[in-house]
């Protein structure tokens, strides 16, 4: 088995300050960079998602802006591997499975930025083509949703995703519990 760390989305503008930040971004920032530092002391890979928003009236992760950056909690190091992807599922006309799959990669562990959108869909798409997959709860993000006029706090949006993968898409643990496993 091969295990690769797949970040997702862990962007500037999801931070203090940026266009679409996110509740619990730092946090999380500092969480995925712990799971970021174990893969390199172990050697294992690592792959860098980067959204560039191309839809019409996007208005984050906008190309050429200080915000759609790689935060500097996991910043690429040379030489590691990073994909722009202009959806959510971060497979979706993205190199990434043929990556994956040419270096023998059958597990990942993922963390990212939204929970409710790109860590949802990616791990969902990751589950179908068949990898084993392990979700830092702690090194993940999600905003705030309301719909029907219920309000839905970030921090129930994120629970509730987290919930709804636990078990079928991905094992769920915290990035201290996955580092130890390393």
């Amino acid at each position: 088995m091969t295990r690769a760390l797949l970040l997702v989305d862990i962007q500037n503008d999801y931070f203090p300050g940026g266009a679409m930040e996110l509740p619990g971004s730092p946090a999380a920032g500092a969480k995925a960079g712990m799971l970021l530092r174990a893969f390199r002391q172990k050697g294992h890979p690592v792959v860098h998602i980067q959204h560039i928003s191309t839809r019409r009236g996007a208005t984050f992760f906008l190309p050429d802006t200080p915000g759609v950056r790689i935060h500097e909690s996991v910043a690429p190091a040379p030489g590691e591997t990073v994909f722009q992807k202009n959806h959510p599922n971060s497979f979706r006309g993205t190199p990434l499975l043929d990556h994956l799959r040419g270096n023998g990669v059958t597990e990942l562990v993922i963390a990212g930025m939204m929970t409710q959108m790109c860590i949802d869909t990616t791990t969902r798409a990751a589950a179908d083509l068949g990898f084993r997959c392990l979700l830092a709860h702690d090194g993940c993000a999600a905003s705030a949703l309301a719909f029907g006029g219920v309000a839905v706090p970030a921090e129930t949006v994120h629970t509730a995703f987290i919930a709804a993968l636990n078990g079928i898409f991905a094992g769920v643990l915290s990035a201290d519990d996955i580092c130890k496993d390393l």
